[in-house]
């Protein structure tokens, strides 16, 4: 037996469970695609203004310049699933759903939604905002009455207890308790593309600025 011989078959084995593994580390790898999906839902239910929404456009990809990170490794996830595919099922090969239903998770909806209606008034008049971590802030006191001050602050209080939370849920509903703060991401992101326009939020730098 030549050495060439001798070695090929470790060689093809070895190479064939690596490829195993890296198409069983997909699996467990944060589902990005599926969590936004889920945090759009979410999001349109409790602001209840899905009719004035459209889903926020795609940039071109014909333009010049570097591709957006999220797509490079969305599509070399689905390249590593067509060199496997005849190797694993598709239904191992693809990306689990996320799992936004439990009692905790309608809980906290159903008590976000009810609150949307108080706070929208001061997210129109830019009193209130969204932040980068995914929480809501008062954005200028000055923009609410004195009277009403108290009652916008702890109305703020109980809507940041309620996310934190929903992200801490989502991430338990579906046992991997070390996806909350993507989720924390995704919904932050998720948020001021499905928030009206006027409203205001927070850049990565903390900047507030006008949508």
């Amino acid at each position: 037996m030549t050495p060439i011989a001798r070695y090929a078959r470790p060689l093809a084995w070895f190479g064939l469970t690596c490829l195993l593994t890296a198409c069983v580390t997909i699996n467990i790898y944060f589902p990005a695609a599926a969590a936004e999906d889920a945090a759009r839902i979410i999001v349109r239910d409790v602001l209840g203004e899905t009719e004035e929404q459209s889903p926020p456009a795609r940039e071109d990809s014909g333009e010049s310049g570097a591709p957006d990170q999220g797509a490079l490794r969305e599509m070399g996830g689905r390249v590593m699933v067509a060199l496997v595919n005849g190797l694993i099922s598709p239904a191992q090969a693809q990306q689990p759903d996320i799992n936004i239903r439990s009692p905790a998770i309608d809980s906290l909806r159903a008590s976000m939604r009810q609150r949307t209606s108080a706070l929208r008034p001061y997210f129109q008049s830019g009193a209130v905002g969204f932040t980068s971590d995914g929480r809501v802030a008062v954005r200028d006191l000055n923009a609410v009455p004195l009277r009403d001050r108290s009652s916008v602050q702890r109305l703020v209080a109980e809507e940041n207890a309620d996310r934190d939370a929903l992200y801490r849920e989502i991430a338990r509903a579906n046992d991997r308790p070390e996806w909350e703060s993507d989720i924390r991401k995704t919904f932050a992101r998720v948020w001021v593309e499905e928030a009206p326009s006027g409203y205001w939020y927070q850049d990565d730098r903390g900047r507030w600025q006008q949508k």
